[in-house]
């Protein structure tokens, strides 16, 4: 018995317009009208900047990176970036990571979500996160009902990372060994990640580890900032 397969049916065919329009003439309703409200009904359009800026805190929605030494790192990233398949959107992938030194206040964490914006604004996807070490230390505590290895294995594999305020937690062994899990997978799989630091890079050291230390120099771009507090220059 063979297969009997129908041709989709058209709705718009001369009779049912013509009968349409007589229906919309009948209501003194303009059919140029009814198509352009009909269309304004229509959602706009969702762009992946207006996404990223949706899922960013609000602080840095309207980040601007234009730091020549951050927009090359875009440009490196971009670059690298792999699409998934034929046809489909370009993805970061692998790629340097960048860290960013300097006084409390010079813009590390306005030029790494202004990083993030430089990327999607190239049509390049990016899935990321964006925590401070001590947030994530917090989160990635032992306790009750929480699997926080799973957690840390998805902030270690995530695309890119931002990673704000290394070394302003409070050290101890617990944290310089979560410090190094995670930046050694993101080192092993060269994972694009945004690190920022208040501290200078020797002090740095003392305060990660030599092992993670000795990670970061191998697979970030150093970028020192301005030893000005930006936040109180422009509350001056």
């Amino acid at each position: 018995m063979g297969t009997r397969t129908s041709e989709p049916q058209t709705l718009a065919g001369a009779g049912t317009l013509d009968r349409l329009a007589r229906i919309l003439a009948a209501r003194n309703i303009d059919p140029a009208l009814a198509v352009a409200d009909a269309a304004a009904d229509e959602p706009e359009p969702y762009s992946p900047l207006d996404a990223l800026r949706a899922a960013m805190v609000p602080r840095y929605r309207d980040a601007v990176a234009d730091h020549p030494q951050v927009l090359a790192w875009c440009r490196e990233v971009a670059a690298q970036a792999v699409a998934p398949g034929i046809g489909a959107r370009r993805q970061v992938a692998t790629g340097p990571s960048l860290l960013m030194a300097g006084v409390v206040g010079a813009g590390k964490t306005h030029q790494a979500y202004g990083a993030l914006r430089v990327l999607v604004g190239a049509g390049v996807g990016v899935r990321w996160r964006a925590t401070t070490a001590a947030d994530l230390y917090a989160e990635l505590r032992p306790r009750a009902g929480v699997d926080t290895e799973r957690e840390l294995a998805a902030v270690a594999r995530v695309p890119l990372l931002i990673l704000d305020d290394l070394g302003a937690a409070k050290a101890s062994e617990w944290t310089e060994e979560i410090t190094y899990r995670l930046v050694n997978r993101r080192y092993n799989h060269m994972l694009p990640t945004l690190i920022t630091t208040n501290l200078a890079i020797g002090d740095l050291r003392a305060h990660v580890g030599d092992r993670v230390a000795s990670r970061l120099t191998q697979m970030t771009r150093r970028v020192g900032f301005d030893l000005v507090d930006r936040r109180r220059a422009r509350a001056a």
